[in-house]
């Protein structure tokens, strides 16, 4: 997980970063590192005498984490469900894992969608390939054809 630009996590340090350290091994800005604490989805970052943000190693942990899930599409206001505050006070296990089933049944049926997309899609190289092909105007039948395979695929949905 650590791209090595920090001296990673030993459980007997108390190891604190800078903004600029996260941002560099987690790959997220400063400005988004700033949001996602605006945002409540990571807590309870202290600051140094300067009043500048110093992280925790779990702290980068965990942005590691949002960046996953914001890789694999969840919005913002749905990672907050996952958030466990420094207080202990977050969200259960089995109501995570819930949500994750929900969200995996959203993911199949977009593959679905998308699965249904791309048939149409190669069906209308297969007719244009079939126009190529032979050079003449497409007849009517055809139109016809082409049409009602469309209809009858969004009939199905």
């Amino acid at each position: 997980m650590a791209s090595g630009n920090i001296s990673w996590y030993d459980p007997v340090m108390d190891n604190q970063f800078s903004s600029k350290q996260v941002s560099e091994e987690t790959g997220l800005s400063v400005h988004t590192l700033r949001y996602y604490e605006q945002e409540g989805l990571i807590d309870g970052i202290q600051r140094d005498e300067n009043g500048y943000r110093v992280y925790s190693a779990s702290d980068v942990v965990w942005f590691h984490v949002i960046k996953y899930f914001r890789r694999i599409g969840l919005p913002v206001r749905e990672i907050k469900q996952f958030n466990i505050p420094k207080d202990g006070k977050g969200s259960s296990a089995a109501a995570r894992r819930e949500f994750m089933e929900n969200y995996r049944e959203k993911v199949l049926e977009q593959m679905k969608e998308l699965q249904e997309s791309l048939n149409k899609i190669d069906d209308k190289i297969a007719f244009f390939r079939k126009m190529e092909q032979s050079e003449i105007q497409v007849t009517e039948a055809d139109r016809l054809q082409f049409a009602s395979k469309l209809y009858n695929a969004e009939s199905n949905r």
